[in-house]
């Protein structure tokens, strides 16, 4: 990948914390490409013994480090990962990604390229391969997109950007978090959501364990949260319905999602990557989120989420409360680029 046109440095930065290397061959063939075209740091929070088996598969030039004691507050080790790794670089513009995000040559340019005109950059994933469960998660995707932007498991930014508001907090949709820390200080945020960027799926144990927790994530966008718990008893009063009538309901409530899926398939040119078969799950993982959403309100209700061997209890905080903690902190910034804002608070959706 080419240097920034403005003279700007890159960096990768990916946190990692693994209990089983059965995708380590995938990763080290990966940071193996990677590492040809932009400066790489891991951070492992891996135990010791896989710590140094790491260090021993990927390549010599990717820079592998422990994470920092108290880098960053609340209980979710992936910022302080991503923490760790953004105090250590001495880069302009940083590509954050978690482990199962594979960018190209071409993709990795483009977001670092979009830096140009925002502080932090949104771009879209997609599975590959798609076992049955990239399937059903695609759906979730494809919905997002039909009524705003996906987020994906990768951002790019600016590293003074972040480093001006001192970090962001550990909570569970860290991701939103670190946007909107950005955002309540002034930053601009710039959505892409037809720049594509593969990731790979996880293991269908792992995505049927996150299926509560992802919900939970929705206790950080108010207005979706009230959505999702009126999908149950919505469904629950259609069959309570006449024989006939419950069908037409129920076939109006699974056409309603897969409608809603087509739309965000064919977005931004999402069919490039999204195969229709897709929209089929739509209005499967509609009724998965129907009944996890209950199940999240239940954790939420006895002191939070379970994650990593403790319990979250803050999806995110909202936008007002961080902007009275970082409102006003990159007005030297803005004042160096006084760009217009490219961010859209209605552009959030998980």
């Amino acid at each position: 990948m080419s240097a920034p046109a403005t003279g700007q440095t890159a960096e990768y930065i990916l946190p990692l914390r693994w209990t089983d290397d059965a995708d380590l061959p995938d990763l080290a063939a990966y940071l193996r490409r990677l590492i040809q075209w932009i400066p790489v740091t891991v951070v492992d929070g891996s135990a010791p013994d896989a710590f140094a088996r790491h260090r021993e598969v990927f390549p010599p030039a990717v820079r592998h480090l422990p994470p920092e004691a108290g880098s960053t507050r609340g209980g979710n080790g992936k910022v302080v990962g991503v923490m760790t790794g953004v105090r250590a670089s001495t880069a302009d513009l940083l590509v954050i990604a978690d482990d199962d995000v594979r960018y190209t040559r071409e993709s990795l340019a483009a977001v670092v390229h979009h830096l140009s005109s925002a502080d932090v950059v949104r771009p879209q994933n997609y599975f590959d391969p798609l076992p049955w469960h990239a399937w059903w998660d695609t759906a979730r995707t494809l919905i997002n997109r039909a009524w705003s932007a996906d987020f994906p498991g990768t951002l790019a930014l600016r590293r003074d950007a972040l480093l001006g508001t001192d970090g962001y907090d550990g909570v569970l949709f860290e991701n939103l978090e670190l946007i909107r820390t950005i955002r309540a200080a002034g930053g601009r945020e710039k959505v892409v959501p037809d720049l594509f960027v593969a990731r790979r799926p996880p293991k269908a144990r792992h995505f049927l364990n996150q299926r509560v927790r992802q919900a939970y994530d929705d206790f950080a966008q108010p207005r979706r949260l009230a959505a999702e718990l009126a999908l149950l008893p919505v469904i629950v009063a259609a069959a309570r319905l006449p024989s006939r009538r419950r069908v037409a309901a129920f076939l109006g409530l699974a056409a309603a999602p897969a409608v809603a899926a087509e739309v965000g398939r064919r977005r931004h040119r999402g069919a490039a990557v999204f195969p229709f078969r897709a929209v089929w799950f739509a209005p499967l993982w509609t009724l998965e989120r129907a009944v996890c959403i209950w199940f999240a309100l239940g954790y939420r209700l006895s002191g939070g989420v379970p994650y990593a061997g403790t319990r979250l209890r803050t999806a995110a905080h909202t936008d007002a409360e961080l902007r009275r903690r970082h409102q006003g902190k990159l007005g030297a910034l803005r004042r160096q680029d006084p760009a217009p804002s490219t961010s859209n608070p209605e552009q959030e959706q998980k």
